[in-house]
């Protein structure tokens, strides 16, 4: 009856990395909202790929206008951030 609604895991992966550039259709997304309710790794891959577009986003905009914004301890306190969050 739905099956226009069902997708593979391989066309959720693409919808997700689609969504992180505003380039998915909203259809796109309802498919991708249904898939990921039932499909526990895609949930999880899309978690993750939110949290890294979210990360380097709030890096990008702190970064506007330096050429080398990147200490150090910026560089590890990244390292930590993504660790916590792969590991939730």
């Amino acid at each position: 009856m739905f099956k226009f609604l069902k997708i593979t895991c391989k066309e959720a992966n693409e919808i997700c990395n689609k969504s992180q550039y505003n380039e998915s259709t909203f259809f796109e997304r309802v498919k991708l909202q249904l898939h990921i309710a039932f499909c526990k790794k895609c949930a999880k891959y899309t978690k993750q790929n939110v949290t890294l577009t979210d990360i380097f986003k709030g890096k990008a905009m702190d970064c506007k206008g330096e050429v080398h914004c990147m200490t150090e301890n910026d560089k590890e306190l990244l390292k930590e951030k993504l660790k916590e969050q792969m590991s939730s």
